[in-house]
């Protein structure tokens, strides 16, 4: 039997609770002995630029507007900077970082297929007025939709 080494897959964004859904999947990973890999996936460029769009983890430089026009490749660039400080925050050098590009719920899906992930790992904040009810658009597609094991994280804040 082939003793392939298994992958955790953690989706993160932008939002706040990034770091997290980042420990809580790397910790996961450790427990199966298993590699992390940390996926952000670039969104339109409208997004970025949004008033519900909120800067974390010193990334204000790239995002606040002073650098416009925001394209995907400033977008990329940013991402990789970002994923590295959640690495770096993680404290291990052996973490993958993947940036893609597409819809968010899709991309997460066939990054986990192309990388034959055994889990993801998904935090579930949302922003919409069913927020009590819902978790989540993207995460609720995925959750819809994938065909692997789905840890998903509430980082909604108890009030």
């Amino acid at each position: 039997m082939e003793n392939k080494k298994r992958k955790v897959l953690i989706a993160i964004d932008y939002d706040p609770t990034a770091k997290k859904i980042a420990e809580q999947g790397y910790a996961l990973a450790k427990a199966m002995h298993a590699e992390a890999m940390l996926l952000h996936v670039v969104a339109d460029p409208v997004y970025y630029s949004s008033t519900e769009f909120s800067p974390i983890m010193g990334f204000t430089g790239y995002m606040d507007g002073g650098q416009l026009p925001i394209t995907n490749e400033s977008l990329k660039k940013a991402s990789h900077h970002f994923l590295d400080k959640l690495k770096a925050h993680l404290g291990d050098g052996s973490i993958k970082t993947l940036v893609s590009e597409g819809d968010l719920g899709e991309t997460i899906l066939k990054t986990a297929k192309d990388i034959h992930a055994d889990i993801i790992v998904i935090g579930s904040h949302s922003r919409k007025w069913l927020d009590e009810v819902l978790m989540g658009s993207v995460t609720e597609m995925v959750l819809h939709h994938t065909t692997f094991p789905l840890f998903i994280i509430p980082t909604k804040q108890k009030k």
